[in-house]
């Protein structure tokens, strides 16, 4: 029997008579997509990891039976059932041919043989153990029953979770039911950790669990978020929830009614407004202490490795303050230097989802990067330059890290700007990381002065300082079913936590300081939406240096403790001096200048006008790199067969390609092989797209996919390098209609040579198909050889 025929006749049967589909609350899932299948060109996916049959029982999932036909052994599913269950983190694992059945603990390593799949009450105490327990034992498997009968909210049946974000709520749910007080929760940016808290809030407020563990009443839930834009995002994530279960905490509220909202369950802020506050003698005194200590029962923490956990930071307060409550802190950081205190305070996390993993999974986008240097990344003052404010030292090499914070240089700006526009696709959207707010103010306006869209708000600023008016702009870029605003700029704001889908293009005009950051900063791009194959990572600044940190999204380390500090390999971003002679910076931003080292106080920043002509000077080189999921360099054709898939060999040579390509029909065939081994043309474009050969030929495209060395031209260079063969033989007429038809080749692109393509260029050139037979003589067969003959000519191997 064939697979299918095994499980209807043997293995389905077995299932049903170990009690599966049969006891109360048990079930099986057929066929369950595990992953999405990494996104390839075109909105084309890599092949989905799929499991055979889920267990379920309580709604929980608890085994996985990989199966195979009977005519094969037994042992040909263990690798995959070992590697379904690793996955989902399952105990229990099964390979089964309908003869025979192979059961794995994943626990233990036990495996072997047996009869009969457990039933599904033995399967559940083999996960939980619940059997001779202690009345605390008793009380904890009660809630995780409990627990267990709540169904995960699914928008009434138009969401699902994806298999990460059930293990986060599985394992976090797990963790409140042992008791445990503390616990963190470490996903990539972009994989849903809003939705993830949102399903957790849930089991608990229709338990009515609380601290109390007796099911009176309903608990009261703290969502802590460092930025309103997050904490309105969790608000309106939550609306499942009835009305009245909500609330949103504002300074404003609170002054109005004189108190803080306690009629509620879920309640929303920002920890700014918690420490904001006075009392009825107008003396500082923060709002959260208006709540009693255990008014809380759960609160979750979002973005908390930025500061909520420091020993040093001010929002601690907040949390030991309501430390009899359960607090789930939430990142996208794997343990690194950094934010160690994080991990100090919330303990080892109850589940980790990497970047890697939800790029390998399909859950998140791919990215390449390209690294621009120019022969002004460092600058030294030469008295032909003019100081239009400030004093400037004279020998000083400033910096990247001085530019636009000890001194200013528009015209260095301006070309950066212009580099970038240049490069990428004006139409799509974009988040340009800029040094401060007065600096992104500086990007904004540059970008309206080069820009070829005419909106004026084709770029904005949202910035803290943008207030409102910022917050406005960051909705409508949010809108997928917006194109304006189109780019942002932004200094600190918006590196965390802004879930905006199709943003295509990264820029980074600002050092990047620590791979938490730079981490975050990438996940802005990193979401998923329709038609986006990848996206670009502009680094003017050499952060591409973290790319190759050995341990990108890897498992947490401990980090490295050595008897003296480390010194810095670079100057200090705010004094320029090795080693550093300023204070340390202040780990939060400064609320005037919104720098995380204040530069409200300090020298008037330095105003260089470089001397005339000298702008038109700077030099500028793009380097495309690509890198893998583990976030380390690799070949352009590793990075597109990695997003393709390996393209059929349809050629043997460069010379056959040549021969087929400069005939018409002939290259209309190749196309048509191409497209029906699932590489249309489309994707093939977005290739061109992806190794920056738009002004190229398609045929310069297949040709550095099969051969990497192969020097591409661009499609002006081939036909300046062409003409004279072309014309050669041509009289003045014709030589006319073969330089139309190339100016609309390079314009664009060899679809200009389709032979369908010929009447077109004709009623184009001619008007009308009388006008052209009069002009060409009258036979216009003679116009059609001629469109097929020349170009042999154009796609002729040149000898240099």
């Amino acid at each position: 029997m064939n697979e299918a025929e095994t499980r209807a006749e043997l293995i389905d049967p077995k299932l049903k008579a170990c009690g599966w589909g049969v006891v109360e609350g048990s079930r099986i899932q057929r066929e369950y997509n595990i992953t999405a299948g990494k996104i390839q060109a075109g909105g084309g996916r890599s092949k989905k990891i799929i499991a055979d049959y889920i267990l379920v029982y309580k709604g929980v999932k608890l085994a996985v039976v990989e199966a195979k036909s009977d005519e094969l052994e037994v042992g040909e599913g263990v690798a995959q059932a070992k590697q379904y269950a690793e996955k989902l983190k399952l105990e229990t694992t099964y390979s089964t041919n309908g003869r025979e059945i192979y059961s794995i603990c994943m626990k233990t390593g036990y495996e072997s043989i047996v009869s009969d799949y457990l039933s599904p009450e033995q399967l559940w105490e083999k996960t939980f153990g619940t059997t001779n327990s202690t009345p605390d034992k008793q009380e904890k498997n009660d809630w995780r029953l409990k627990f267990a009968e709540v169904p995960f909210e699914d928008k009434s049946g138009s969401w699902q979770l994806r298999y990460y974000q059930e293990i986060a709520v599985r394992n976090t749910i797990e963790a409140v039911t042992n008791g445990q007080q503390r616990i963190l929760l470490t996903l990539a940016t972009g994989t849903g950790k809003t939705a993830i808290a949102f399903q957790i809030a849930w089991k608990l407020f229709q338990t009515r669990w609380n601290i109390n563990r007796d099911g009176n009443r309903r608990p009261r839930i703290l969502f802590l978020a460092d930025r309103n834009i997050l904490a309105d995002q969790a608000y309106n994530s939550f609306s499942a929830f009835p009305d009245d279960a909500l609330v949103r905490i504002k300074p404003s509220e609170i002054k109005k009614r004189g108190s803080v909202p306690t009629n509620g369950s879920i309640f929303f802020t920002i920890f700014q407004t918690f420490m904001s506050g006075m009392d009825k003698d107008g003396n500082p005194a923060p709002n959260f202490g208006d709540y009693p200590s255990d008014y809380f029962d759960f609160i979750i923490i979002d973005e908390c490795h930025r500061g909520g956990a420091n020993d040093e930071g001010n929002w601690r307060a907040i949390l030991n303050y309501f430390s009899p409550a359960v607090q789930l802190g939430l990142t996208a950081t794997p343990k690194r230097k950094d934010n160690v205190d994080t991990y100090k305070y919330f303990g080892e996390p109850v589940y980790i989802y990497s970047l890697k993993e939800g790029i390998n999974d399909g859950f998140l986008t791919p990215f390449k990067v390209k690294r621009i240097k120019t022969t002004l990344d460092d600058y030294i003052y030469t008295p032909d330059d003019e100081i239009i404010e400030g004093q400037v030292e004279e020998g000083r090499t400033y910096y990247e890290s001085d530019f636009n914070r000890t001194i200013e240089i528009k015209a260095r700006e301006a070309k950066r700007v212009q580099l970038f526009l240049d490069d990428a696709n004006q139409n799509e959207k974009a988040i340009i990381f800029c040094a401060s707010q007065e600096h992104a103010a500086v990007v904004r306006d540059l970008v309206n002065q080069f820009k070829s869209n005419k909106d004026p708000n084709y770029c904005v600023r949202v910035t803290a300082n943008d207030g409102e008016i910022g917050e406005t702009f960051l909705r409508e870029f949010q809108d997928n079913e917006k194109t304006i605003p189109t780019i942002l700029t932004t200094s600190q704001k918006l590196s965390t936590g802004v879930d905006a889908r199709n943003v295509r293009n990264i820029v980074l005009l600002r050092p990047v300081n620590s791979m938490i950051e730079f981490k975050q900063i990438v996940g802005r791009g990193t979401r998923l939406f329709d038609g986006k194959e990848f996206f670009t990572i502009y680094d003017f600044v050499d952060a591409f240096h973290h790319f190759s940190d050995p341990e990108w999204d890897g498992e947490p380390i401990e980090p490295v403790v050595s008897e003296k500090p480390e010194q810095p390999k670079e100057p200090c971003q705010d004094c320029g001096q090795l080693p550093c002679i300023c204070k340390l910076p202040d780990p939060n931003p400064c609320e005037i200048c919104g720098e995380l080292s204040c530069n409200c106080n300090k020298h008037k920043k330095v105003k260089i006008k470089l001397r005339d002509g000298k702008e038109r000077e700077i030099q500028s080189m793009i380097s495309t790199s690509f890198w893998s999921a583990d976030g380390k360099p690799i070949s352009a054709e590793a990075f597109l067969n990695n997003l393709f898939g390996e393209l059929p060999n349809l050629f043997k040579d460069e010379m056959q390609l040549r021969e087929i390509w400069s005939k018409p029909n002939t290259r209309k065939e190749l196309l048509e092989k191409l497209d029906a081994a699932g590489f249309p043309k489309s994707d093939l474009q977005i290739v061109q797209q992806l190794v920056n050969m738009e002004k190229s030929d398609l045929f310069d495209v297949l040709e550095y996919v099969f051969n990497g060395n192969y020097q591409a031209m661009t499609r002006e260079e081939r036909v300046a390098t062409s003409r004279a063969t072309i014309l050669a033989l041509l009289d003045s007429k014709q030589r006319e209609f073969i330089e139309f038809v190339l100016s609309k080749y390079i314009e664009s692109g060899v679809e200009e040579l389709d032979i369908e393509k010929l009447p077109i260029l004709i009623t184009s050139k001619y008007q009308s198909f009388e006008d052209a037979r009069e002009v060409m003589g009258g036979d216009l067969a003679k116009l059609s050889t001629m469109f097929v003959e020349f170009q042999k000519h154009l796609y002729e191997q040149k000898v240099a």
